[in-house]
């Protein structure tokens, strides 16, 4: 992979810290010899009789009570430059999701016998949950992942002319995407001086990984594991806790927080998630290394959202690139590109949490049924013929 390079783009705080004045040490010095003085017993005749004018005054005539006066409002004023100084913290913390400032809140209690959902499967055969909208308690998940201070990273690809969704899909992630927590973005593109000024939040920051382009999109798709996989390893580890990896033909439309997260989740295709397992678009040639046979498969998963743990992103990329290079070594490109290889890790790596449609939709060519509650990421309209190869 040829050099990379990058730009840091963040939301932050200065502040300006004054000049120390000179003459304030001097100042210091003075005051300081001048109670000195006072109690050496050796004053002049015009000192006396200052003294002796300002008799009626502790302060004028040197006497130590004014010394204990300023001695005692001290500690005062510093008990209260302490106490505003931690209100200011405090506050400002808990809006870039300090663990310490959590904000405890009340909620129903759960009933065993009550389930919030009957309508849908919310638990896998291996126990990973199935997120739906009213299958979690958002303010519950923030205080965990507040208390963990995690930080989580979106990678995106903006591609050619891809670069044109950038736009939408950062001011709406702005909105939408984890809310109160820590975020960086990671843009791959082949244009950088096209990725727009978007505004971004406390905690927020923007990474620019300039990468090299291909011919075709579905080498772009492929090569996008390997990206990912390699930049895991390198940076990802070391900065985010988490990994959120899109498409970026693609906006938040409405919340998608924490209730995400887990060690590795994938997201249930919207043309397919009441399909039987025959009706998947599997990769079904026992040739290629993305091969699943007609009698296996759980669900079939969009390759355009998936995530979990970095360590955990960065062994499912790896397996997945190293499958295609394999495959092409062989002269064999699976059916679906990269979503097949995907399809074949999570089958034999359980996810540890399954995204509902919730998180995938195309309301243009699937409307809005009402088992969807909320449509939270959904596919903006395009001529893909237009786009892709351009």
């Amino acid at each position: 992979m040829g050099q990379e390079l990058e730009q840091v783009r963040q939301s932050d705080d200065r502040s300006a810290i004054g000049p120390i004045r000179m003459g304030e040490q001097s100042h210091a010095s003075s005051w300081k010899g001048f109670w000195f003085q006072q109690g050496t017993g050796n004053h002049t005749q015009n000192e006396n009789r200052g003294r002796e004018k300002g008799r009626g005054d502790p302060c004028r005539s040197g006497r130590p009570k004014c010394y204990s006066l300023h001695l005692g409002i001290l500690p005062f004023i510093v008990l209260v430059s302490v106490f505003f100084g931690y209100l200011f913290v405090n506050l400002r913390s808990q809006n870039l999701g300090h663990p310490g400032a959590v904000t405890r809140k009340t909620y129903p209690q759960p009933s065993v016998l009550k389930p919030t959902r009957k309508d849908v499967l919310v638990l896998t055969p291996w126990l990973a949950p199935i997120i739906w909208e009213g299958t979690f308690n958002i303010d519950i998940l923030n205080e965990q992942f507040q208390l963990r201070n995690a930080t989580i990273g979106l990678t995106v690809f903006a591609i050619k002319k891809y670069v044109v969704f950038l736009k939408l899909f950062l001011e709406t992630a702005e909105q939408h995407f984890m809310v109160g927590h820590k975020v960086i973005y990671y843009v791959f593109t082949d244009r950088p001086a096209d990725v727009p000024q978007v505004f971004l939040g406390a905690g927020r920051q923007l990474v620019v990984l300039t990468v090299h382009s291909y011919t075709r999109w579905q080498d772009v798709s492929m090569h996008r594991m390997e990206m990912i996989s390699h930049f895991s390893e390198r940076r990802f580890l070391h900065e985010v806790d988490y990994l959120v990896c899109a498409d970026v033909d693609m906006k938040f439309n409405d919340h998608v927080g924490v209730e995400i997260l887990s060690a590795l989740f994938g997201t249930l295709h919207p043309g397919f998630y009441s399909s039987s397992r025959e009706a998947f678009t599997y990769e079904r040639r026992p040739q290629s290394q993305a091969y699943i046979p007609w009698d296996k498969g759980d669900f079939y998963y969009m390759g355009a959202f998936f995530g979990g743990s970095v360590l955990e992103v960065h062994h499912l990329t790896k397996a997945c690139h190293e499958a295609m290079v394999e495959d092409q070594a062989n002269g064999i490109e699976a059916v679906w590109h990269d979503e097949s290889y995907l399809n074949k890790y999570l089958l034999y790596h359980k996810p540890t949490k399954v995204l509902s449609p919730e998180y995938m939709w195309d309301q243009q060519l699937l409307g809005w049924p009402s088992i969807m509650k909320k449509l939270r990421y959904v596919a903006v309209p395009k001529n893909h013929q237009a786009i892709r190869n351009q």
